[in-house]
Parts: C-alpha cells; structure tokens; sequence
C-alpha cells in the first residue's frame, strides 16, 4: 500500500497559509507556511512529497475559509492530487481534544491533517466545476445576492415610509406605480400640491392603466392624515425623509436591471448544464429553483442515495440518542447551502398545492402529528430534496402520481389534493393558537369529518417514495 502524505492547510485571508503535512500513521514530515502563488504553492508539493515513493500523491484537507480556499484546490487538484473539505465544527471538536488551553495556526493545520486519520468519513471530496457549472454557479450566487439586497431595500422604502405615512398606502407589494410616486413626492406636502390629476397620470402610466383615480385618492387620503397628525412638527423631517425614500428607490432599480442581467446570462448556462430541464420538472421549482439546485447540487451521481443528499441539504432532524431512547422532535441540522434550504422550503410550499403525494405528507403532518405549518412545509421540502436527486440520477422529468402511483394531470392533481388532503381550517386555528395550551404531538385523524381513518392511510399511502 502507497504511503499516505496528509497536508492540513489552515487557510489566511490576508496572511500566509500554515501547512503540516503528515504520513498515514501520523507523523509529522515538515510544517510549512505558503502563499497562494504557483511557485509557494509547488515548493509545498515539493517538501510535502521529499522522501515519498514515486507516483505518491498528497491528500489535502482544508476548511472552506471565505474565498481562500479556491487558489490551494485548484492548483493541487490540477496536479492530481485529492483535495477535501471539513466543516468548521468537527475540525473545530478535535482541535479543542488534540489541545484544550492553546490555539494557533500550526495547531488548526495539525488538527486538519489529523481529521483524515481519526474521521476519514468526516472528509467531502471537493469536486471542481467545468466551464458550464462554474458560470452556472457563479451567475446563480449574483442573483439570489441581489434578489435579497432587492428584499433589504423594499423593507427599507416601507418603513421609511411609514414614517412619512402613518396609514400607509404600501400594505402589500411595491409596484412600479408606488415607486414612481416615492420617487418623485414621498414629502405628503409636496404630494398633495401635486394635486389628484397628475398623480392619477403618473400611476396610470407607470401601471399600464391598470390603477388610476382610486389608487391616487388613497395616497392623498395617507398624505391628509399625515400632515394634520404631525402639524408641522420639526421631529418630523418630510424633506430628509423623503430624499432618502428616492435615493433607496433608484438604488432598489439599479440593482432589479443588474438582476436582469445576471438572470439572462444564468439561464444560458443553466440550459447548457441542464439541456432537457430535468430540475424544472420537479413541482415549486420554477425558473429561479431549478439553477439554484443545478448549481448547489454539482454532479448527482456524487450522493450515494436520496437520503445523502437529503442530509447534505441541512433538511434532516438532528439526532440524540441514549440507551434504548431516542429524543423526538430535534431541530433541523441545517448544514450545508442555506441558499438551496431556503429555495427547497419555498418550493415545497407551492409543491403541495400540485403533488398529491407531497400534499398527503402535509396533510399527515398537519393533522395527525400536531406539526405547525412551517413545520410540515419543512417535511415536505426534506422529500422534495430526495425527490430532485432521483429525478436528476435517473435523468428522466419528474412525473406528479396520485398517492396509488398513476400518472395525473395538473387538474386531476388539484382535484385529488382538495377533496382528500385540505387541512380543515380548524386545525389551522388550533395550530397557531398559542395561549390555549399545546396540542398533543399525535392526534387521530378520526374526529376530522370527511377524512380516512390514521390506519387507512398508512395502508393505503405507505411512506415510501412513489412519485418521480
């Protein structure tokens, strides 16, 4: 058997790298530091390798330390060696076992190198993308920045708003009629000067004609309020206000035409990573969750089964047993992309509403085991991911099955889902009632009427995947 050479790199940002390389029994062959350059990085190779048989190769373990870790992964893995990542927290457990009272950056790179020894299952091979899935992934990361920097300005504009507003007119989404009009008379003394004529022009135009009078008379209505609650009160800055409501207004549009952008480009690399667009067949994934599970996900065939990516989605619970016990109820782990988390729970929560099978998970969760509503979406969502990866390895689209495993349509779906799997709206009251005292953890579906009997479901519906 070849002689195993270990480097643990503990990665800087703004210094130098610190490596220790050892053998497979765990002694140690050199400590180096190194720069991310071509030449530091091939004298590492150099003294990591001294005194190795011919054709060694070196395995290198390191954290995936900000934007660091890209440089040391790409030129050893050019080279054939094999790169892997560890999380933060089981590198973080052996340093504080290996050296309890002390920490460094020799220390960090010892305990990498070592985590390769004492938990070699802790290890992910870290798998580089080709041209497609880079741009891919790259393009998937602007948008779903941007998107959320979008959110952060839209909350921003309501509550500057409601400042200047105290009745405010902005009770659901920012249309482009709203802003046209924030971004020219946010001041209510300004905005009633302008009168209801040419702000009724305004709205009509920017809405394509579909507000107009009615929408205008609301925000004079607000503007009317306002000035007589505040009475001219200096606290009140209407002028400072509403500059800055303008600024966050063209700052809001400066990124949705960046978005655009980025969203144009990510769907050519999407289509060339996904030509058949096996990811978009899945149900709640749409036009933006299809990349993003593209992207996360990389090559499907790396996940062994369903349920390896399931937990590499941080959808799984956590586990905590003792004895013959075992603790129900555990939050989720939440490891890995919290960007694909995040896409998978609002995916599931459309899924539902078009997949029987996942709306009868729903709907046991909901009704039978007391679940809360984002509790059973985020059920759901763990079987969606289980779901995507099979879809994606056997590179078929997604078919949506009634619960006996027949193919149905989208009406047929909506039909089966609201006539055996609507949560009755009592249960949703009970769910959020919180003064009440809880709900038992189990309750028997008998006393729903209408509904199956708990045991003729089980018999009926079995747990196991029948959908894609």
């Amino acid at each position: 058997m070849a002689e195993r050479r270990i480097a643990g790199i503990d990665l800087g940002i703004a210094s130098a790298h610190t490596v220790v390389v050892l053998t497979g029994d765990g002694r140690e062959v050199c400590r180096r530091k190194c720069v991310p350059t071509a030449e530091s990085l091939g004298w590492i190779e150099q003294q990591a390798l001294q005194g190795a048989p011919e054709g060694a190769r070196l395995e290198i373990v390191l954290e995936p330390t900000g934007p660091a870790w890209l440089a040391p992964v790409v030129f050893f893995g050019r080279r054939g060696h094999a790169c892997y990542r560890v999380s933060s927290q089981k590198a973080s457990d052996l340093r504080r076992f290996l050296s309890r009272h002390a920490k460094s950056n020799s220390i960090d790179a010892e305990t990498l190198a070592r985590l390769a020894i004492v938990a070699p299952e802790t290890l992910l091979p870290i798998e580089l993308p080709g041209a497609n899935r880079a741009s891919l992934d790259r393009r998937v990361r602007a948008c779903d920045r941007l998107t959320n920097e979008a959110t952060n300005h839209k909350v921003r504009i309501k509550d500057l708003v409601r400042q200047l507003l105290p009745i405010t007119p902005l009770t659901g989404d920012l249309g482009k009629a709203d802003l046209a009009v924030l971004e020219r008379w946010a001041d209510p003394n300004v905005l009633l000067k302008v009168g209801k004529a040419r702000l009724t022009a305004v709205i009509a135009k920017t809405s394509n004609n579909h507000l107009g009078a009615d929408r205008a008379e609301e925000w004079l209505a607000a503007a009317r309020i306002s000035v007589e609650l505040y009475g001219g009160d200096s606290a009140v800055a209407f002028t400072d206000l509403a500059a800055e409501v303008a600024t966050e207004v063209r700052l809001l549009r400066a990124i949705g035409r960046e978005l655009d952008d980025h969203a144009e480009v990510r769907e050519v690399a999407y289509r060339n990573v996904d030509p058949w667009e096996l990811a978009r067949s899945l149900p709640g994934l749409g036009e933006v969750g299809g990349p993003v599970l593209v992207a996360v996900m990389g090559r499907s065939q790396r996940f062994a089964r369903g349920g390896q990516f399931k937990s590499f989605t941080g959808l799984v619970p956590r586990s905590s047993e003792t004895g013959d016990s075992e603790r129900k109820g555990q939050p989720m782990s939440k490891a890995g992309s919290s960007m694909l988390r995040s896409q998978l729970v609002r995916s599931a929560e459309h899924a539902r509403h078009q997949d029987p099978q996942l709306a009868q998970i729903y709907f046991t969760q909901m009704v039978e085991r007391g679940a809360t509503h984002t509790k059973a979406v985020c059920v759901v969502a763990a079987h969606l991911a289980e779901r995507a990866w099979a879809t994606m390895v056997r590179g078929t689209p997604y078919v949506v099955r009634d619960t006996d495993g027949r193919a149905v349509t989208e009406t047929e779906a909506k039909a089966i889902i609201a006539q055996h799997f609507t949560v009755p709206e009592e249960v949703r009251r009970r769910r959020r009632n919180t003064k009440k005292g809880k709900v038992p953890h189990q309750v028997l579906v008998g006393h729903v009427s209408g509904q199956r009997s708990r045991r003729d479901n089980e018999a009926a519906f079995p747990s196991r995947i029948l959908g894609s």
